[in-house]
């Protein structure tokens, strides 16, 4: 959640996504160069309310996802429990955004985080030249995001 500002349930299924696809060698089919194409996998991630199109995630998080096991929302909720962690997951999207103002407009950010139409994904973001820019700047921010 704190590399892609998505939400809880939307992370949980991209994570176990990536370890589903990583160990039956399909990964490139939903990440392509840094780029998670949430997308392509609609009946997950296009809701008719929430939608997600794309993620911008760094090799090496991908790398540790795909190397570790699948979590469920209850095994999160235990290991939260047992460690005393408090933790209103909205506030880590919440958080995700406020970084990433240094780096985005409202808009992209709002794209990112899945509060655009179908319609307005293939007119404005689906085109290489924007991608490229609006990932070089997200993946800067996740840097920031990210430092200790």
């Amino acid at each position: 959640m704190v590399s892609t500002g998505l939400r809880k349930n939307e992370s949980l299924s991209s994570y176990n996504l990536i370890i589903d696809l990583s160990r039956r060698n399909r990964l490139e089919k939903y990440y392509v160069d840094q780029t998670l194409e949430h997308f392509r996998y609609h009946q997950i991630f296009l809701r008719p309310t929430k939608k997600a199109f794309i993620s911008f995630v760094h090799e090496d998080i991908i790398e540790r996802v795909a190397d570790s096991e699948k979590l469920t929302d209850s095994i999160i909720n235990k290991l939260l429990q047992r460690r005393g962690i408090k933790l209103r997951f909205a506030d880590i999207r919440e958080y995700w955004a406020s970084v990433m103002t240094r780096h985005l407009s409202v808009a992209e950010i709002d794209f990112l985080q899945g509060r655009v139409s179908s319609n307005v994904f293939m007119t404005n973001y689906f085109n290489p030249l924007l991608i490229t820019d609006l990932k070089t700047r997200t993946l800067k921010g996740i840097q920031d995001l990210l430092k200790p």
